[in-house]
């Protein structure tokens, strides 16, 4: 939280409320700046912070066939609204030179990467690029689903709503077969 100037945050809140014809003097919204604050440097705790640092545990098991971890929840934040969108991750990759890291790893590695204003299409690319950067597997896979609430509050208005996005890199991307068995195996 050091990252975060709770003092401009507290003050734009105050104003947001003013200028939407709400009185930030109303016992109900007196603590609301001060709590944004605190929900703004949580939800954003992600921006100082590289997701590959995540992935810094790792064990040589001569492991070489895929290791996919699926329904790794996450949330995170329209860089264009600045509302929520979250959903579900699935990650995999094939591992290469007994390098393999711990599961809990790939659900940090999501959540560190998540906890940023972004687009879907980022969040999905930067999960895969970090496993690639640190771990050097044969091939990575992500699929991430998600909700919108740009989507679903506002605009189109269309809740429930799912956009997927999908991140191959490597034997995933040199090889079809491989592609669509490890993408029916993130659907089951």
């Amino acid at each position: 939280m050091a990252h975060v100037d709770q003092e401009k945050i507290q003050a734009a809140v105050r104003m947001i409320l003013e200028a939407v014809g709400e009185n930030p003097d109303r016992e109900g919204l007196l603590e609301t700046p001060a709590r944004v604050g605190r929900l703004y440097a949580e939800v954003f705790a992600g921006l100082h912070q590289d997701p590959r640092e995540q992935l810094q545990t790792i064990f040589n098991e001569d492991h070489n066939e895929l290791v996919l971890v699926k329904d790794i929840t996450f949330y995170s934040m329209c860089e264009h609204h600045l509302v929520p969108f979250f959903g579900k991750a699935h990650v995999a990759y094939i591992p290469q030179g007994a390098k393999i890291t711990g599961l809990s790893k790939l659900a940090r590695l999501v959540e560190s990467a998540a906890r940023r204003p972004q687009l879907q299409e980022r969040l999905t690319a930067t999960v895969a690029d970090s496993l690639v950067d640190q771990l050097d597997p044969l091939g990575v896979a992500v699929m991430v689903e998600a909700e919108h609430m740009c989507m679903a509050m506002r605009g189109v208005n269309k809740p429930g709503t799912k956009t997927l996005t999908t991140a191959v890199r490597g034997a995933f991307l040199e090889d079809s077969h491989r592609r669509a068995e490890v993408f029916q195996m993130m659907r089951q």
